[in-house]
């Protein structure tokens, strides 16, 4: 079998589980194994709605790949559900992307990642309040499913996630998607727009 076959019939394979069972993120834990993989993130119909987009609540909303741990990458990074673990939108894109578009309906502003040494502002954190609001959207809103890669797979796992991106073209995906959401740029930039802004003082 060529690397080409190898990768399509992964693709395939994962493309088939992130498609099948999923969980509410709160009761995900005892399904997400500490292993590498894809997950692909899914939305309710008014998960949809609220990010200003047509219900497609079949079709997930973003997919990505952890290269260590769909634990530490999902759970507790994108969804803090580890009560030890506080939700940092500005170390996950998935997060960033979300408020973006969710920057009204839960009133989210934006700071800078690193109050004391303000810079990066495309990796904006959001002020007092807003990852507990996002937070407590999401774990109401949202699914997930994942697909452990299979240890010792010869193809790249960041190769496997391409194809299954093109595939669903999930609008919270920003790279290697070839539908991706031009609005959801522009609210991006909103935000990293807002943290440069940041002052100490309020002012």
């Amino acid at each position: 079998m060529t690397n080409l076959q190898s990768l399509e019939l992964l693709a395939a394979v994962a493309v088939a589980s992130l498609t099948g069972e999923r969980w509410a993120i709160t009761d995900a834990a005892p399904h997400v194994p500490p292993r590498p993989g894809l997950y692909a993130i899914y939305g309710d119909e008014q998960a949809w709605i609220d990010l200003g987009l047509d219900p497609e609540i079949h079709r997930p909303l973003y997919v990505g790949k952890a290269e260590a741990s769909l634990v530490s990458r999902d759970l507790n990074g994108h969804f803090a559900t580890n009560p030890n673990s506080k939700p940092r939108t500005g170390g996950s894109t998935v997060r960033r992307s979300f408020a973006a578009l969710l920057r009204e309906k839960l009133d989210l502003n934006a700071v800078p990642r690193n109050l004391i040494k303000p810079e990066r502002f495309a990796n904006y954190a959001l002020a007092d309040g807003g990852d507990a609001r996002l937070n407590e959207w999401m774990h109401a809103r949202l699914t997930l499913a994942v697909w452990p890669a299979p240890a010792g797979m010869g193809v790249q796992l960041g190769d496997v996630e391409t194809h299954v991106i093109v595939r669903f073209m999930p609008p919270i995906n920003l790279d290697k998607n070839p539908g991706k959401l031009a609005r959801l740029s522009r609210a991006r930039a909103d935000m990293a727009a807002e943290a440069s802004s940041w002052r100490a003082d309020g002012q």
